[in-house]
């Protein structure tokens, strides 16, 4: 296992290096969101009894870093592992797919909860949030950011230029988070687009998260892990199958 080790460890190093930007730049982004929205909405809006607009932003926002970068993560790592020609130093070792696999899932996963760690520990001067039910709260950070971490190893090999990766982004995973019910309850919404909502994904997982700070949601958060647990095998299996068969990265 020591390849897996190095490989891990060098997938870290990769992000850890420009902290500024990988890390620094989202939780800005995040504060961002958060002072406007709650500037504008929290005098006039109030989703769960007892719970103030800034708290109820807070664990979207915390979610939403996390997947967004999960997915970051992994995306760019192959993409310019590709373009640059140094992917075949990690294709050359004996490295089975499932280390190769594990490798750049956990680090994905760090990087996510790093920035989602940085934008609760900012967002704490601005509201007093608890968390109710933390292995609620630990349940949906880990399945959820798994399955965007395995989207974006498989969003890297398809990949094969940068404009690619963004259209991925711009138009998949953009409109998945930015709809999931981040900024507002589905609630809120017309009964046609609450039934929309329910067909996303994305919307249990920040759903569940959201239960576990406040022990409040839209749905029952067993029928969210419900929905996220089935994603997190499938997508598992399709990334483990590319790796497998070499596809775009060893043909």
């Amino acid at each position: 296992m020591s390849g897996f080790r190095t490989l891990l460890y060098k997938e870290i190093l990769r992000f850890w290096k420009v902290l500024v930007q990988t890390v620094g730049a989202p939780v800005l982004t995040a504060l961002l969101y958060l002072l406007i929205f709650s500037h504008v909405l929290e005098e006039h809006v109030q989703v769960y009894p007892g719970v103030s607009y800034t708290a109820f932003l807070m664990p979207g926002l915390i979610m939403m870093s996390v997947l967004q970068n999960a997915f970051a993560n992994s995306s760019s790592s192959l993409i310019q592992s590709k373009i640059t020609g140094n992917i075949v130093f990690v294709l050359l070792p004996p490295l089975s797919y499932l280390e190769f696999f594990m490798a750049y899932l956990i680090a994905a996963l760090v990087r996510g909860f790093t920035v989602g760690l940085g934008v609760l520990l900012v967002g704490l001067f601005f509201a007093d949030i608890e968390m109710r039910y933390p292995l609620w709260i630990l349940a949906f950070a880990l399945s959820s950011g798994a399955v965007f971490a395995c989207m974006g190893i498989m969003a890297g090999i398809w990949a094969n230029q940068y404009d690619n990766l963004a259209a991925v982004q711009n138009f998949l995973i953009m409109p998945l988070t930015f709809l999931s019910g981040v900024f507002y309850s589905i609630h809120s919404l017309p009964d046609f687009w609450q039934g929309v909502s329910h067909f996303n994904p994305v919307f249990y997982m920040i759903d569940g998260f959201r239960y576990g700070f406040f022990g409040q949601g839209d749905v029952d958060p067993w029928l969210s892990l419900a929905v996220v647990t089935p994603f997190v095998v499938l997508l598992s299996g399709l990334t483990l199958m590319m790796l497998k068969s070499g596809y775009k990265l060893r043909h």
